[in-house]
Parts: structure tokens; C-alpha cells; sequence
């Protein structure tokens, strides 16, 4: 039951970032989420699109593994998936803001032993 909380939790949060990526990433809520100036934003905004599109596949492969259960058949699911989210956030942690640690990295760690040890 936890297991599920969280790793819909997860999903959650990478649709968010996806749109944020996708469609609002000129908006001054978005850049000040990011922490990025306009000019920033309208540079990188193909970038931020793509890094978006990717968080979407996050997102989709965590629902896939809830829609087959956790801890049944989607057990491999979630964990790959969960494991994706773990390594995307501590390379984001160390490369570009320590905040992604406990933004995706810690999430993911914590989904990551609620499925593990069937909770």
C-alpha cells in the first residue's frame, strides 16, 4: 500500500515537471522554480522540452507498473523505473542543483525500499 502511494507519488511529480519542462518553462513561476532569468528560459526551451518528454517516460513506465501492481507483476516495473528516477536525480544533484536530491533522488530511494521490502 505504501509502496503504491509513493511510487503514484513519483508519477505525480514527473507529470508536473513535465509540464513545467514542456509547456510553462518561460513562465516566472517555472523560472523561479528553476531558478533561470527569461533569457535563460528562451534559450533553452528545446532543451527543456526534450528533458521534459523524458520525465514523461518516468512518469508513464511508474503508472505502468501500478496499473500491474507493485508488488505482483509490475514489481519489475517499478523497480526499474524507480531506479531511473534514483540515478536521473543524483546525477541532477551533483551536476546541477543539490535540491534534485530531495526533490527525486530521496523519493525515489524511499519508493525504492517500500517496493523492495513489500510495504
Amino acid at each position: 500500500m505504501i509502496a503504491s502511494v509513493l511510487v503514484a507519488a513519483i508519477g505525480a511529480l514527473h507529470v508536473y515537471i513535465l509540464v513545467l519542462e514542456m509547456f510553462r518553462w518561460e513562465a516566472p513561476r517555472t523560472r523561479a522554480v528553476f531558478g533561470t532569468s527569461a533569457e535563460f528560459a528562451r534559450a533553452s526551451k528545446v532543451m527543456a522540452g526534450n528533458q521534459g518528454l523524458y520525465n514523461g517516460f518516468l512518469a508513464a513506465g511508474l503508472f505502468w507498473a501500478l496499473t500491474k501492481g507493485v508488488a505482483g507483476a509490475g514489481f519489475a516495473l517499478a523497480v526499474f523505473f524507480l531506479g531511473c528516477v534514483l540515478v536521473a536525480g543524483l546525477y541532477g544533484a551533483a551536476t546541477a542543483s543539490r535540491r534534485i536530491l530531495f526533490v527525486q533522488a530521496v523519493p525515489a530511494a524511499l519508493g525504492l525500499l517500500a517496493v523492495g521490502f513489500g510495504v
